[in-house]
């Protein structure tokens, strides 16, 4: 609408009241409520009271909270009245909303807003809350930019709810009163959330998440208890930025502690971008006239090609369900205090584009009652929210997998290497009754082993950054490769004869362990995922004495660096922790160093011979003088 004349005189004519403003919408129009937080709940309830001479009025929201008076609007009309077109319908399913389902409208975030500019979805009325204008008629829209921006300017009528509780959020948030045609005054609390409930689940994911996580990232994190946790064991990072959909309470404590200071973001630099917020009243009170955070529209923050020109750029968002070829199912779990859509997919593509970026998902393994494995054979009867190709890292409580690249057997291998162990035989069978894994895989015990995560270590070797960590299932074939290019005396020294084939029988052995009976340490150079393994350590229990033999292997660069003695060390700490009563290792007379290494534990030696071979032997009860 095209309006001349001084805004401020304009804005008391277009002064109205909620139920006088909702006479304004007919029969059979599309229109748009603002979302999550931001929606204007005072318009929300007049309209409630005015369904009952509209028909075929068809609702367009984004995300909505269970408990919003949107909920009412589906409780008291019929079908016929109303349907409400939902982006993305989550798992937090209000009773009177589900029953619209068949008006779900699956679509990425970041196209959204093309859809009502283009008026491919014309929206007739734009339901929307402001902050009061500013000298120069300027509103907020605040916590809700996301699609509302897109909504509102496109729109036919555009009712604003002027509410002086809602911040003025700096970036391009702002709205003119000469593009609104009704003002209605109504100050009111906004919607707030409180925190998720504690969760042992997450926090032991978001250890796993620290470590993916370098200073310097930009992050992007989905909201949940799941992030809220990796959001508080991020506290130690140096120089975060944010570049995210929502922002909450979590993320603002990170600004206060200046961990995310946004000054390495590579674009943007300096500000905090978001869409939209979703917290408590301090959030809100945080984001009033604060230069150092900007919110943007949906087809600007998540637009991939925006998010791939971020340095370091880490998005982490949770799955409620994937399956062992790495499909993922994201609906929002009831924990997530809302239903609607999530822009997961365009943050994985855009990380995934950007330099050193990283796209992580993180999944509890269990349902929380603990009865039903959220990682599945295959995805057959729920929505694929992110495709198997897309997907990259995978972490739960039991590790954390990179899937890119990897073929399906190595990605079911993955995938059921970090399920719930209750479940892995059954996931085991699955996949070799899909063709998944080859008919002569055998179940081992390794099947049921938890991942020692306190036994990882990243060491700086020769300018190398070195992880020393537990063997994991799918380390198989870098076993294999490091076996393989060993130097035929390290070979020798390592199996005591010459050897030229190492078959997948026997590497299985070793890659595929139990991390109690048996354990294999190696230490990994390059990228997670696709590290070379250039050092093994690895011992295996005699149940009849008690004691474990140990056996080792490092490449020819890294030998005399002192790998060897990180290895022994973290053996010696597992099998003692395991109660293992010691350690022994068979080698030649002439093999001075393993005899020299052995020597390094802080245990009395016992040196014996058998044939021409040397037994070094140490009990954990016999600590040297």
């Amino acid at each position: 609408m095209v309006k001349s004349g001084y805004w401020a005189d304009k804005y008391v004519q277009m002064k109205q009241e909620a139920p006088q403003a909702m006479k304004l919408i007919k029969p059979g129009q599309r229109v748009y409520i603002g979302s999550s937080c931001g929606e204007p709940q005072h318009l929300v309830r007049a309209l409630c009271e005015a369904t009952e001479r509209l028909t075929d009025i068809e609702i367009v929201r984004l995300l909505a909270l269970e408990t919003a008076p949107l909920s009412l609007i589906a409780a008291k009309t019929k079908d016929q009245a109303l349907n409400i077109r939902s982006f993305y319908l989550g798992s937090a399913k209000p009773q009177g909303i589900a029953r619209n389902r068949r008006f779900i409208t699956p679509l990425n975030l970041s196209a959204i807003p093309r859809l009502f500019k283009s008026r491919l979805l014309p929206i007739h009325v734009a339901l929307i809350q402001v902050s009061p204008p500013d000298d120069f008629g300027w509103m907020s829209l605040g916590i809700s930019v996301d699609i509302t921006f897109a909504a509102a300017l496109s729109a036919d009528l555009v009712i604003a709810q002027v509410n002086s509780n809602m911040p003025r959020v700096l970036g391009r948030s702002f709205i003119h009163v000469d593009d609104v045609d009704v003002i209605v005054e109504f100050d009111e609390d906004l919607l707030t959330i409180g925190q998720p409930p504690e969760s042992a689940s997450a926090n032991i994911i978001a250890q796993q998440i620290t470590r993916l996580v370098e200073d310097g990232s930009t992050i992007q994190i989905g909201l949940g208890t799941t992030p809220q946790a990796v959001l508080l064991a991020l506290s130690d990072k140096n120089d975060l930025g944010v570049h995210t959909q929502y922002l909450t309470d979590d993320i603002m404590h990170l600004v206060s502690k200046r961990v995310v200071t946004n000054r390495k973001k590579g674009f943007n630099e300096g500000k905090l971008v978001a869409s939209a917020a979703i917290g408590s009243q301090m959030l809100y009170e945080f984001l009033h006239d604060n230069p150092g955070i900007e919110f943007h529209p949906s087809d600007y923050v998540n637009d991939p090609a925006i998010i791939s020109r971020h340095h370091k750029m880490v998005s982490m968002n949770v799955a409620m369900t994937m399956d062992l070829t790495g499909q993922v199912a994201a609906d929002a779990l009831p924990i997530n205090h809302f239903s609607g859509i999530t822009g997961m997919l365009d943050f994985i593509r855009g990380a995934a584009q950007a330099g050193n970026g990283k796209s992580i998902i993180l999944l509890t393994s269990t349902s929380r009652d603990g009865n039903k494995s959220r990682i599945v054979p295959l995805l057959n009867d729920t929505a694929v929210v992110v495709p198997r190709g897309d997907v990259f890292f995978v972490v739960t409580e039991y590790g954390a997998v990179n899937l890119f690249g990897k073929s399906l057997q190595e990605r079911a291998m993955a995938m059921i290497s970090i399920a719930h162990p209750k479940f892995r035989d059954e996931l085991f069978f699955e996949a070799k009754k899909m063709g998944l894994l080859s008919s002569e895989r055998t179940l081992m015990e390794s099947i049921h082993g938890i991942y020692p995560v306190k036994l990882e270590e990243t060491k700086e070797i020769d300018g190398q950054a070195v992880v020393i960590r537990p063997a994991k299932p799918v380390d198989e074939r870098r076993i294999q490769e490091h076996f393989y290019n060993l130097d035929k005396n390290d070979v020798i020294s390592r199996f005591f004869h010459e050897k030229t084939s190492f078959v997948r029988d026997e590497v299985e052995g070793v890659s595929q362990i139990d991390y109690i009976k048996n354990l294999t340490m190696v230490a990994v150079v390059g990228e997670f995922g696709f590290g070379r393994v250039v050092g093994i350590g690895e011992y295996l229990l005699d149940p009849a004495k008690n004691m474990a033999e140990i056996a080792f292997s490092v490449s020819k660069e890294f030998q005399g660096q002192g790998l060897g003695k990180i290895l022994i060390k973290k053996l010696c700490m597992a099998a003692r922790e395991n109660g293992i009563s010691g350690l022994y290792a068979y080698t030649s007379p002439r093999n001075q160093g393993m005899i020299k290494l052995f020597n390094t534990v802080p245990y009395k030696v016992i040196t014996n011979f058998e044939d021409d071979m040397l037994i070094l032997s140490c009990r954990f009860d016999d600590v040297e003088a």
